[in-house]
């Protein structure tokens, strides 16, 4: 069965700082009719999520939508997909404070990383992430999480 054709388009959001692996998985994933949107950090991509603006405003109030200027809360991403090893913020870290948001645990999100270390797969998994792609991404591994 084919994801959203009829429905709202699925959005995945991908975040690697390489321009050349963030261009390939928007490819791929665009081939597929998907709505991608690309980042080139992980605080971008909270940014994006809204979620730098909930962890501000967690102090003052517990709904989302404290923030008028906080619309990224509206964006309905279906999948996330990080690299791993980015400057500043590591994938790793970016599903942490993912999973750790009460509007955001649910989403599913992919690590890629071109380096196979067992335990780093290992932590990512145990972390709450959905998969663990080693690079260079192929169109197989698409097609397996589909």
């Amino acid at each position: 069965m084919g994801l959203g054709a009829t429905d709202a388009q699925f959005h995945v959001l991908a975040v690697d700082d390489s321009v050349i692996d963030r261009k390939l998985i928007e490819r791929l994933l665009k081939t597929s009719s998907y709505q991608v949107t690309a980042v080139d950090s992980g605080s971008k991509a909270l940014d994006f999520l809204g979620l730098n603006d909930e962890v501000e405003q967690s102090d003052i109030a517990e709904a989302p939508s404290v923030s008028p200027n906080n619309h990224h809360q509206e964006v309905d991403v279906n999948l996330i997909i990080t690299d791993y090893c980015m400057p500043g913020m590591t994938g790793y870290d970016l599903l942490k404070k993912i999973k750790e948001s009460k509007s955001l645990k649910d989403i599913p999100v992919v690590i890629m990383s071109s380096e196979n270390e067992p335990s780093r797969i290992n932590r990512c998994l145990e972390e709450g992430a959905e998969e663990f792609f080693l690079k260079p991404v192929k169109l197989s591994d698409r097609c397996q999480q589909a």
